[in-house]
C-alpha cells in the first residue's frame, strides 16, 4: 500500500497515520512511499543493525549498495568501536519488487567514500578502512548480471566524506577529509589518462565535510557540509570561467536548514532532490559541548545527547528540492519515516530509493523505501 506524501493522509504499514500540514499549491511533484524492505545481514551476522556511509547506485535496474559502517558490539555512549563492512549487496527492481540478487564481500571494507554513477556504473572514490585502499578510484560494473569492479585510478591522498561528480570523462573530488583533514580543496580526475589536477577551492567557510553535490545547468553546485559548525550555504563553479561564485543558502519558508549529512539525486538538467540533514543549532551545540566540557559534566552532557529519541535531533524531514534554472529551494512534502543521513539514496526513472542510515548519532537503520514520484 502506498502513501501519497504531499497534501494527502499517509497511512498503512508505518505506525499510525500522518499528514503534510499545508498543501503547497506551488508543488508540482509528490512521493508515494512503501516500505521495501531491510538490508540482508552482513557476512558473520544473524541481522542488520542498520549501516550508514554505503557505496550507493544503480547499474540500469540493479540497485547496488555496499559496506558502510555501525556499531556492532556497544553504543557510542558506551565506548563501541565503529566497525566497518566488505558486504556488497545487489538487489533488482522487477515489476515494482525489490529482490536480493546477490550478496559478496568485496576484498576490502569500504565506507564514508564519494558515490557516482553514470550509464555504465558507479565509481567508488576512497572510503575505505584500509589505509592502502583509502585513495582508491574503482568502477563498479555488471558482467552477464554480476558484479564486476576495476580500479582506475589512485588519488594523492586518501579521502573520506567528501562529494564527487562526473563530467565529460573526468571525476571532481570535493572538499571532505584529504589525508585526514577537513578541507575546501577540489580536484580533477581524468578517468581515461589517470591525471589529476587540483582546481580553484570551494569557497565559504573552511574544511567543509559531508556536503552535497551534483552537476546541474553544466555548473557544479556544492551545498552545506559542515566542520565545528554545520553550514547552509551554496555555491556553483563554472567550467568554462574556471571560477566559484555564490547560489542561494540552502532555505525554505524563511528558515535555513543544514544538509550535512544529507543525499541528493539528479532529477534533470535543473534540479536536484534532497533527503535528510543534520540540524544546525542542535549539532553546533553538540559539538561545542563535546569539545569544551570536561569530566562528569562531559559524562552528563553525553549521556543527555546520546540517549535522546531521534525526533529530538530534529533532523530535516522536508523532501527539498533545488532548481538551478530559478536558484530556489523548495519542499515537496515531508518524510513518512525518519529523517536519515549518511543513507543510500538511488534514482531509477520514477522510483526513488532511500537505504539504511542513520537516524541518530550512532544509531543506524537497516530498512529500505521505495518512493514513486508522482506529477500532479
Amino acid at each position: 500500500m502506498k502513501k501519497i506524501l504531499t497534501g494527502l493522509i499517509i497511512c498503512g504499514i508505518f505506525t499510525g497515520c500522518f499528514s503534510s500540514p499545508v498543501k503547497n499549491p506551488e508543488v508540482e511533484k509528490q512521493i508515494a512511499w512503501e516500505y521495501a524492505g531491510s538490508l540482508p545481514a552482513p557476512e558473520g551476522y544473524n541481522k542488520n543493525i542498520g549501516l550508514s556511509g554505503m557505496m550507493a547506485g544503480n547499474i540500469e535496474n540493479f540497485v547496488i549498495v555496499g559496506g558502510g559502517t555501525n556499531f556492532p558490539e556497544k553504543s557510542i555512549l558506551d565506548g563501541g568501536e565503529k566497525k566497518f563492512y566488505s558486504d556488497i549487496f545487489i538487489f533488482e527492481d522487477i515489476n515494482d519488487s525489490l529482490s536480493i540478487k546477490n550478496h559478496i564481500n568485496f576484498k576490502n571494507t569500504i565506507g564514508y567514500g564519494a558515490s557516482v554513477k553514470n550509464e555504465k556504473g558507479i565509481f567508488y572514490i576512497g572510503g575505505s578502512s584500509n589505509s592502502e585502499a583509502d585513495n582508491d578510484i574503482l568502477f563498479f560494473y555488471m558482467d552477464k548480471e554480476k558484479l564486476a569492479y576495476k580500479k582506475i585510478g589512485d588519488l594523492p591522498f586518501s579521502f573520506r566524506q567528501g562529494a564527487a561528480v562526473e563530467k565529460d570523462g573526468k571525476l571532481y573530488i570535493i572538499a571532505g577529509f584529504q589525508n585526514g583533514i577537513p578541507t575546501n580543496k577540489m580536484f580533477e580526475f581524468d578517468i581515461n589518462s589517470g591525471k589529476i589536477k587540483e582546481l580553484p577551492s570551494v569557497p565559504g567557510a573552511k574544511g567543509r565535510t559531508q556536503c552535497i553535490a551534483q552537476i546541474l545547468n553544466d555548473c557544479i553546485y556544492v551545498f552545506s557540509g559542515g566542520n565545528l559548525t554545520a553550514f547552509t550555504d551554496g555555491y556553483k563553479y563554472n567550467f568554462k570561467t574556471g571560477k566559484w561564485t555564490e547560489v542561494s543558502s540552502v532555505e525554505y519558508n524563511g528558515e535555513k536548514i543544514a544538509l550535512l549529512g544529507a543525499s541528493s539525486v539528479k532529477l534533470n538538467e535543473y534540479e536536484m532532490l534532497v533527503i535528510g540533514g543534520f540540524n544546525k543549532e542542535v549539532y553546533d551545540n553538540a559539538v561545542k559541548n563535546l569539545g569544551i566540557l570536561r569530566g562528569q559534566e562531559l559524562l552528563k552532557f553525553k549521556a543527555s545527547y546520546f540517549e535522546k529519541d531521534p525526533e529530538e535531533f530534529k533532523w530535516n524531514k522536508n523532501i527539498l528540492i533545488y532548481n538551478a534554472k530559478t536558484n530556489k529551494w523548495k519542499s515537496i512534502g515531508e518524510l513518512p519515516f525518519n529523517a536519515p543521513c549518511g543513507e543510500g539514496l538511488v534514482l531509477i526513472k520514477n522510483k526513488i530509493y532511500s537505504i539504511g542510515g542513520e537516524i541518530k548519532p550512532g544509531i543506524r537503520t537497516s530498512k529500505i523505501y521505495r518512493g514513486e514520484i508522482l506529477k500532479k
